[in-house]
């Protein structure tokens, strides 16, 4: 006897399977990396274009990564979601280009040119290889996009770096120069001593450092005018302070003058220290809590206000430590000045505080007289009386002793606090006075206009934010930033090509023709041609012998905040317009990119470069902790495409709430799997179930399809709707949300089952199969189309499989050609849903009445089942009418219904059938074994192989 498996029998009736060739198993990780290159290949980018030409415009304008590095999640993230809204503009009928671009030049790439090659090189040197360093990042970065299944300009995007850009950049600083935004001047800015520059607000973080807190005593100088301003004829003693409080004691050796509240009383303190009696100046509400903190005992003989001390002088705290701190600090009012904490007497060091600057300019001091010893590096200059050569950070003991021993400091303590650190380096960073350019916030430009920061106010107020928290943030950011400092002291960067008067520091009066001939020459070699360049060769030599060249660059934020002139309408002119329907990136670039763009925009041309504003939340691990190298919790995207692939990524994307944190783990990728599969089952048996229909002859018309039929349509219509107004709001996991629970419900739960019976046992070219065949091509039309922004290498895939040769060859072999699908009309749409909803309800009474039953063991399959419905009003005329095709929707063998008055009782009464089992369809039924011929077939199966076919009206 044979131990092999005999095979299965073929069936003597077989029903109407039909098969595709698109796989169950999607393979993405192995699969996609093909699709990659075909797109690439064939050109379909451009493809999408040439079908999209003439089309109303859209423009999505990319906000730049930084050149640099292996891409990341947030990355992914940021790109996935532009990509998402460009196709689905694009299949919503616009011209909807995407041009990706770089941001190349400024400090980390400069970093990495020191560290490969080491320091001091010639600045040609250096910008030489920082462009081929850029340029191999970019190329880097750009696979990484590909990957992702992200449509663009990939072979021309733009980058800050491009010669044309890099000189219209030039032209617009120009511009504002010319509308009297920029000028020159003293000012503390952001800086870092390990980036030796500038920083910009974007570059700033805060992290926690411990300092030491000190309370200062600046002696008393000005007797008289004390005694008087106290309403005393003279002072009890002549040995006396007024009491500062800090937290930066490295500040004190640049200390001018001293802050006071003109409306806070201060209090004339007599106290003992050190066996002398002594007077104390210190605001009236401080004084308990000060002379705890300094353990001394004292009564108050005399109070004032702040506005009667104005002007009085005080000696320095190190005046008896060296005498190149003999100088005077004069009491400036100043209503920032609070009795929060501290003496109510703020120390003013204008070089290292924009208050304290604001405060010392606005009485009269003059740039050439604001002493500011600490250089670039953080070290003190090698003229500084006792710390000369020490960084600041070094010099803040030595600095306590030379107090303690000069008798000013009163008191010592370690205090944690939140202070500025640079974003890059990590290290803490200061105010810092030097020479920097501007763009003014509230001078009045010379047209006479609104100020930059009022017509950036009035900007945001006509922008669309999503989510609209956006708005409150960006307007907050403007309305208390200070100037914009312009300028940073780096070599890889667009110059501040300025020729400045050696002597005055005044620009050269032909400065807007000169910056153009210097554009002219850096849109042909690039930026190095103002290195290149010498004086004489521009200005003569006679004036050559007066100017020199400025050496500063602009901002990096510059660079990417004025891409809408020099690439929307510079250098992707022909692609792009201007203003952007959409600006979209991370929450962090209301203070980066989103700022800078808005404030050149108000000064070039007077509005937002944007429509829109679209912000997305950074990505976390399962357990809501930022990612970071640190925790070890970062998962590359090419982990993901690697095993699970680009559309699992995708999908993941569409599929969280981007305004918040986006949620990644192991788990949730799991998750997203499993929703995937089921998408992909579903389209396989939409695909595999139209396979055989051709749509040109087979097609039923809408009036003479059954009923569900013209209910699937009403229905995926209804979906589409849905879908498309999340689409136009940039929401995606909503429509993510009820993709998924039309595939697995409305299709999988009702219609798709309800439809097997028909499809696989109908005649194959009955007009109840084709009915069905027809509603299921118009609704795979309309969900391939659907789901292409989200999952666009699997509906690539699928659209390649069902689109038929003919309209494969018409779409250019591409689904992203295409509009959202026009489904027909149904005239009776709203009454097809209300009565199916009712039907859908009482099927899910009758599944579970199944269930319970199944489980008692008296029937196997619902088919074995017969009904008795027991229904009143609107339900029972719904269900009567169905007929005796009301079985097909239940999926039972027979069902019948009655009526009852009322709700109460309604009921189901569910009876296994005593009919035989039909072989071909599974139905139990009266009839089976009525042809002696076919014993095995039941009376609608013998009449729809060999008959007329049976007569189907409603399913």
């Amino acid at each position: 006897m044979s131990d092999k498996k005999t095979a299965k029998p073929a069936s003597k009736y077989p029903v109407n399977m039909t098969e595709t060739a698109f796989p169950m198993r999607g393979d993405l990780a192995k699969r996609e990396p093909n699709w990659v290159k075909q797109w690439q290949d064939k050109q379909i980018y451009e493809r999408v274009r040439k079908a999209a030409a003439g089309r109303p415009k859209f423009i999505l304008h990319d906000g730049p990564p930084y050149a640099n590095g292996d891409i990341h999640l947030g990355h992914a993230v940021n790109k996935i979601l532009k990509d998402m809204i460009i196709k689905a503009r694009t299949l919503g009928g616009f011209d909807a280009p995407y041009v990706p671009g770089w941001d190349c030049h400024g400090m980390p790439i400069e970093i990495q040119i020191e560290k490969l090659h080491g320091k001091n090189l010639p600045v040609d040197e250096v910008i030489q290889k920082a462009r081929a360093y850029a340029n191999q990042q970019i190329d880097n970065q750009k696979a990484g996009f590909r990957r992702l299944g992200v449509l663009g300009e990939w072979d021309n995007p733009y980058k800050t770096m491009n010669f044309s850009n890099e000189a219209d950049e030039i032209r617009a600083l120009g511009t504002l120069l010319e509308k009297g935004y920029v000028y020159r001047g003293l000012k503390p800015v952001n800086w870092c001593f390990d980036c030796g520059s500038a920083l910009a607000e974007a570059e700033v973080e805060y992290e926690n450092k411990r300092d030491p807190s000190i309370d200062v005593g600046f002696p008393f100088a000005e007797h008289d005018k004390l005694a008087a301003a106290f309403g005393l004829s003279a002072l009890p003693v002549q040995t006396g302070y007024c009491v500062i409080w800090t937290t930066t004691p490295w500040t004190i050796p640049s200390n001018q003058a001293l802050n006071m509240h003109p409306e806070v009383v201060y209090a004339l303190v007599k106290t003992e220290r050190n066996g002398e009696t002594i007077l104390l100046l210190i605001a009236q509400d401080l004084v308990e809590s000060s002379l705890q903190r300094w353990e001394l005992q004292g009564e108050v003989i005399a109070t004032t206000t702040g506005e009667k001390l104005a002007g009085i002088s005080f000696k320095h705290p190190l005046t008896a430590a060296h005498e190149g701190y003999a100088r005077l600090s004069p009491v400036y009012l100043g209503d920032y000045v609070t009795t929060d904490s501290g003496t109510g007497v703020v120390h003013s060091a204008p070089a290292y505080g924009i208050e304290d600057f604001q405060s010392c300019k606005a009485h009269g001091m003059k740039d050439a007289d604001i002493i500011a010893p600490v250089m670039g590096d953080g070290r003190y200059a090698s003229t500084l009386p006792l710390f000369a050569g020490m960084t600041i950070w070094e010099a803040s003991k030595p600095i306590c002793e030379a107090l303690r021993n000069a008798g000013t400091l009163f008191s010592l303590k370690m205090f944690d606090h939140s202070y500025m650190h640079c974003w890059r380096h990590k290290t803490p960073i200061i105010y810092r006075a030097t020479s920097q350019w501007f763009a003014s916030m509230d001078n009045t430009p010379k047209d006479g206009g609104d100020s930059l920061r009022t017509t950036a106010l009035n900007a945001v107020e006509q922008t669309a934010f999503f989510p609209a928290w956006g708005k409150a943030r960006l307007q907050g950011m403007i309305a208390n930033r200070p100037d914009w400092t312009l300028s940073r002291q780096r070599q890889w960067g667009v110059p501040m090509a300025f020729f400045i008067h050696k002597e005055t520091g005044a620009l050269h009066p032909r400065t807007p023709e000169l910056l153009e001939q210097i554009a002219q020459r850096v849109e042909q070699q690039g930026i190095e041609a103002w290195h290149a360049l010498t004086a004489e060769e521009l200005l003569g030599a006679e004036d050559a012998a007066m100017y020199e060249k400025n050496r500063d660059t602009l901002d990096v934020w510059f660079d990417s905040g004025i891409t809408h002139k020099t690439v929307l309408r510079g250098s992707h002119a022909e692609q792009l317009s201007f203003p952007a329907d959409l600006y979209l990136e991370g929450s962090d670039q209301h203070r980066g990119w989103f700022h800078s763009s808005l404030l050149t925009g108000s000064m070039l041309d007077g509005r937002a470069p944007y429509k829109a504003l679209l912000t997305h939340g950074f990505t976390v691990d399962g357990e809501g902790r930022k990612m970071s190298k640190s925790l070890g919790n970062t998962i590359a995207p090419r982990e993901i495409t690697d095993t699970l692939g680009a559309d699992i990524l995708r999908l993941w994307v569409a599929s969280t709430d981007y305004s918040g944190e986006l949620s990644i783990s192991d788990e949730i990728l799991k998750r997203v799997t499993e929703a995937y599969r089921r998408i992909r089952n579903t389209l396989r048996f939409l695909l595999a179930n139209t396979s055989d229909f051709n749509p040109a002859t087979d097609s039923v018309a809408i009036s003479e399809m059954l009923e569900i039929d013209r209910f699937a349509i009403a229905s995926v219509n209804a979906l589409q709707t849905e879908v498309l107004a999340h689409f136009d709001k940039y929401e995606f996991h909503p429509v993510v949300a009820k993709l998924q629970t039309y595939c697995s419900e409305d299709l999988g739960g009702f219609y798709l089952d309800v439809l097997k019976d028909r499809l696989y046992t109908s005649g194959v070219n009955s007009p109840a199969r084709r009915s069905a065949q027809t509603a299921i091509w118009h609704l795979t039309h309309t969900m391939l189309r659907l789901l292409a922004p989200v999952l666009s290498f699997t509906a690539e895939e699928a659209w390649a499989f069902f689109a038929g040769e003919q309209t494969f060859k018409d779409s250019d072999e591409t689904i992203f050609t295409q509009t959202f699908y026009q489904l027909p009309a149904i005239s009776d749409a709203e009454a097809l849903l209300a009565r199916y909803a009712i039907l859908r309800d009482v099927r899910n009474q009758v599944t579970k009445q199944l269930e319970e039953v199944r489980m008692e063991g008296k029937i196997g399959s619902s088919l074995q089942a017969e009904l008795e419905i027991f229904a009143s009003g609107e339900k029972f005329a719904v269900l009567s009418s169905f007929a005796d095709d009301l079985k097909f929707p239940l999926i039972v063998s027979a069902a019948v219904v009655r009526e009852v008055a009322t709700a109460e009782e309604e009921q189901v009464l569910v009876t296994p059938s005593t009919h035989q089992k039909c072989e071909r369809c599974w139905h139990y039924r009266a009839d089976v074994g009525s042809h002696a011929d076919h014993a095995g077939l039941c009376g609608r199966c013998h009449s729809n192989l060999f008959g007329a076919g049976e007569a189907r009206q409603f399913a």
